[in-house]
């Protein structure tokens, strides 16, 4: 029988709690299996463990999970938090005398970071007293103290384990159990990267939000930096749903995560170490001065967050996210200054560092701009540890012309097997961290205006390449073109993967360290639209025609490179910084945008339902490409007015009076969720949809109609 609030007769809330708790517990195998056999005293294993990592990061779960587990194997329990206990050795001594009087006790003690200064104590007088029989666990953000994990005594009695972030199958299932649509699951693994703490709260915000639809998928009109955000993948990647932390979550975890810095200073090399891939001595002395490198570097070294690569340190991936977006919100200018002044370091150490240090100066270029564009979906950064590269050698001639006839046919082979006559230089080839087997390659020719005519006539690739090049601008005595002719992984072909990440480095590092003279940079990959999105975005347009090489077909993106590099990284800087920040574009020296009459009725359409969403945020609107239309051109440059004066027309049209009402209560005033809109117009949800649909086509075919009706209005 079950009581009206749903309690058992007799139970408890307590027990209801620990329930739950127990149903939401997932992963920590390994930390779970060294505590069973801590219980059951096996041999060789350590009687007391120290669990550290921080804030957030589960070890109080974790701890209580162990709390169950001991009382259901009969074991007296003694619990101490050290936010309530008297950091003094009495004190301490009070809170846990249990377990010095009862048998097999098992002794859990939390938030010891509180008590660090028992340490001394606690290592000398207190835990050599236990019984035998007795297990302690104590956990803290920090490590214990090295004197105690060297000392021979200990060293066969202390076991230390870092808790570390739940893994990505545990966290996949920790959102599954929690109610996040599995659409949004990835953009929330995201930005958490496991953290427990962080994967609660996304979870809870997400789980809670009214504008998701009954079936658990994210409605693809709603945009904004507190909530779900739909967004295609563009690149045929199947980027899926965005979700993005509002201000609350970003100040929940930093309290949790981070504590207050020392000083200013110390703040700014905090923020210094989660803008940059790895940060170094050396790149702190870059950012904050000669001086204070350091000493910066060591007070960073030692947090708690903060791990260590072989080329300098990092911050774990959910203190790196929240402290970068709560930097964005609290000083977007201060933001951008960082990110300008590393982006130009890291520039000139890839132009002027030794060639060896070239792979990993664009890693760290590159990860400036990791939530750009479709980056998240189409590069690996953890690429270095799956392959290596290294120079082609005449040695690996045979399996490089077996990938290349695998991947794309008999034709190719012949050609790739020419080129490495050629030029082998061009050449880098990949091989599996894990079986040192050649797994891809890829090749970045340079060429000469004299070599056009021999090239063109064994390769129709770089035939094309030639022609485009002329089209545009072209290469003369002096000046050389850029051709990435080879990107050939078979078991991921032109697909994202740790080889594809290589090989994109490879070729923008070449193209990026170049001394000068460089006209063009093209790039090919199978025409299948896959990488349109992602090349489009960063101004590598696409070929009108494509290119067959036997059995396939294959396509040209190129930069015409006329104004450098230099130039070409700082304006899409600039965009991106832009775009993040909400800078208007007339603050920022964006990257050009198409002009009306260079754009297609696909893009035309896409810029039209993404000035709708923006309708009422002028920032936005300023950075819309229909700003360069004609008929907004006509109206002053009010893209807004241009935009409500179409909507005006539908009234007018058969069946147009329910297509306005649909528009009206979107569109009419500040944004609302749909279900709201449809809610207002008393109508159900998918035929409010309908006509919201139906209204944004007509307001697009007659803003269309108007552009490419030659008038007076220009």
């Amino acid at each position: 029988m079950t009581q009206a609030d749903g309690r058992e007769p007799g139970g408890s809330l307590r027990g209801r709690l620990m329930a739950s708790r127990d149903r939401a517990f997932v992963g920590r195998e390994q930390e779970t299996a060294r505590f069973h056999a801590m219980l059951a005293g096996d041999p060789g294993i350590e009687p007391v463990l120290f669990l550290h990592g921080p804030g957030g990061i589960g070890k109080s779960t974790l701890l209580r999970r162990f709390a169950r587990e001991a009382a259901s194997a009969g074991r007296p329990v003694v619990e101490v938090d050290a936010r309530t206990t008297d950091p003094t050795p009495e004190g301490f001594q009070r809170a846990v005398a249990d377990a010095l009087d009862r048998p097999g006790a098992v002794l859990l003690v939390d938030t010891f970071e509180i008590c660090q200064g028992l340490e001394g104590w606690l290592w000398e007088r207190f835990l050599p007293e236990l019984p035998l029989d007795a297990v302690a666990v104590l956990a803290g953000r920090n490590r214990p103290d090295s004197r105690w994990t060297t000392d021979a005594g200990w060293s066969d009695h202390l076991a230390v384990v870092q808790v570390r972030a739940l893994s990505q199958d545990d966290a996949r299932t920790f959102l599954a159990d929690r109610g996040v649509p599995a659409g949004m699951r990835e953009s929330v693994l995201t930005f958490t990267g496991g953290h427990p703490l962080a994967l609660s709260l996304a979870a809870s915000l997400v789980r809670d939000d009214t504008r998701l639809q009954e079936d658990g998928h994210v409605r693809d009109d709603l945009e904004g930096p507190e909530g779900v955000t739909g967004r295609g993948g563009g690149s045929g990647s199947g980027a899926g749903h965005r979700w993005a932390p509002g201000q609350d979550v970003i100040s929940t975890l930093l309290t949790r995560l981070a504590d207050n810095p020392p000083s200013p200073l110390h703040r700014r090399a905090l923020e210094v170490c989660a803008h940059a891939y790895v940060t170094s001595e050396e790149l702190l002395r870059a950012m904050l001065g000669e001086r204070d490198g350091p000493g910066l570097f060591a007070w960073l070294r030692g947090l708690p967050y903060v791990e260590t690569a072989a080329t300098g340190i990092f911050p774990h991936d959910v203190v790196r996210e929240t402290l970068e977006a709560d930097l964005r919100w609290r000083d977007p200018e201060g933001f951008a200054a960082l990110h300008r002044r590393m982006h130009g370091h890291l520039l000139d150490r890839l132009r002027r560092g030794p060639e060896q240090r070239l792979m990993p100066s664009v890693a760290a270029l590159m990860y400036l701009y990791r939530t750009d564009g479709h980056m998240p979906e189409v590069h690996e950064w953890q690429a270095p540890g799956i392959v290596q590269e290294a120079p082609y050698a005449p040695g690996d001639e045979t399996a490089v012309v077996e990938l290349a006839e695998r991947a794309e046919g008999a034709e190719s082979a012949r050609i790739a097997r020419r080129w490495l006559e050629l030029r082998p230089s061009a050449f880098r080839v990949h091989r599996a961290t894990r079986t040192g087997r050649i797994v891809s390659f890829t090749a970045t020719l340079w060429l000469g205006p004299d070599e056009e005519e021999a090239t063109s006539a064994f390769d129709p690739v770089v035939a094309a390449a030639w022609r485009r090049a002329r089209g545009l601008r072209p290469v003369r005595g002096g000046q050389r073109m850029a051709v990435t002719r080879f990107m050939v992984h078979p078991d991921r072909y032109h697909r994202p993967s740790a080889p594809m990440t290589l090989m994109h480095w490879r070729a923008m590092g070449e193209v990026w360290r170049d001394p000068g003279g460089l006209t063009h940079h093209f790039a090919v990959y199978r025409d299948d639209g896959y990488w349109d999105g992602h090349m489009s975005h960063y101004h590598m347009l696409k070929d009108e025609e494509a290119v067959r090489v036997g059995p396939y077909a294959y396509r040209l993106y190129g930069h015409d490179y006329r104004t450098g590099p230099e130039e070409y990284l700082a304006a899409n800087t600039d965009a991106m910084l832009a775009s993040a920040e909400g800078v208007t574009c007339g603050e920022a020296a964006v990257a050009p945008v198409p002009a009306a009459a260079a754009m297609s009725r696909e893009e035309f359409a896409s810029a039209v339902r993404d000035a709708l969403r923006s309708l009422w945020s002028p920032r936005e609107l300023e950075c819309s490409p229909l700003l360069r239309t004609r008929c907004v051109r006509a109206a002053g440059g009010d893209l807004g007015r241009v935009l409500l004066d179409a909507a005006g027309i539908l009234p007018a049209e058969r069946g147009g009076e329910r297509r306005h009402r649909a528009f009206t209560a979107t569109y009419g005033g500040r944004p609302v969720s749909q279900q709201a809109a449809a809610g207002r117009l008393g109508v159900p949800f998918s035929t409010y949809r309908r006509h919201l649909k139906e209204a944004v086509e007509r307001i697009t075919d007659h803003l269309w109609e108007r552009e490419r009706t030659p008038g007076d209005d220009v």
